[in-house]
């Protein structure tokens, strides 16, 4: 079956969700074993896939918790860096139009990866089944080896041989990127990518990627200013 108009076949939207909601899904074994290191019970790291579900938020707060840092401070940090999930939700809530009883529901899984899943689909009807099938996939994996890896923590050991922790923001760009058509879009992201590292050293956890945002409207209106002055120069009628 296809999607209305001259969007792409069901079973193509469904494939797709399916490598992001896996590939991402399977770094929950990394949050499972960096929060059990990190001195977190059973319990309280199942609790944090399953009521939080946005894994930089809940590394941003394993980790802060694990070196040490003040309760309060390491659950700011990791709001800041959830905040980033409700400009999506203004985003995904024109293009999903859910009816109202489904919106709390849907709201638990817009996060980076199904907002990029969903972004890319050229259809109402194919954004709400990447959106639904990458969700739901996302969840129920993330969950399952974040129970996986608190559990056998020892026996996995090192997370970083496993790479796990580079499989969400992998995927995550490789969807982005082929989005960055023109030279301002590239320019934005470029430049969010600068401000987000350049900062990551001397700010607290998720505000780096909230300065990064302002690389939009910065760009936006260097691009304004350049229009105009392109106006103001341009041939004017002899009197």
């Amino acid at each position: 079956m296809r999607s209305e108009g001259l969007g792409k076949p069901d079973a193509a939207v469904v494939r797709d969700a399916l490598g992001v909601g896996v590939a991402v899904g399977l770094s929950g074994f990394a949050f499972g074993v960096t929060s059990a290191g990190g001195g977190l019970t059973l319990l309280q790291t199942c609790a944090l896939s399953l009521l939080v579900f946005t894994g930089a938020s809940q590394f941003a707060l394993v980790g802060a918790l694990a070196t040490g840092g003040n309760p309060l401070t390491a659950a700011a940090g990791a709001f800041f860096l959830g905040v980033r999930n409700a400009f999506y939700g203004l985003r995904l809530s024109q293009l999903l139009a859910l009816p109202r009883a489904v919106r709390p529901f849907a709201a638990q899984w817009v996060i980076d990866e199904t907002t990029a899943v969903a972004l890319a689909q050229p259809t109402r009807r194919s954004v709400r089944i990447g959106f639904t099938v990458t969700g739901l996939t996302l969840y129920v994996l993330w969950n399952l080896t974040t129970l996986l890896g608190a559990v056998g923590a020892e026996a996995i050991g090192d997370t970083d041989a496993w790479g796990l922790d580079a499989a969400g923001p992998a995927v995550f760009l490789a969807l982005l990127a082929p989005m960055l058509r023109t030279g301002t879009e590239r320019a934005v992201a470029g430049a969010a990518v600068l401000l987000g590292l350049g900062l990551l050293p001397v700010l607290p956890a998720g505000v780096p990627v909230l300065v990064a945002a302002l690389a939009a409207p910065v760009a936006l209106w260097l691009r304004g200013r350049r229009g105009t002055k392109t106006a103001d120069d341009g041939p004017r009628e002899e009197r």
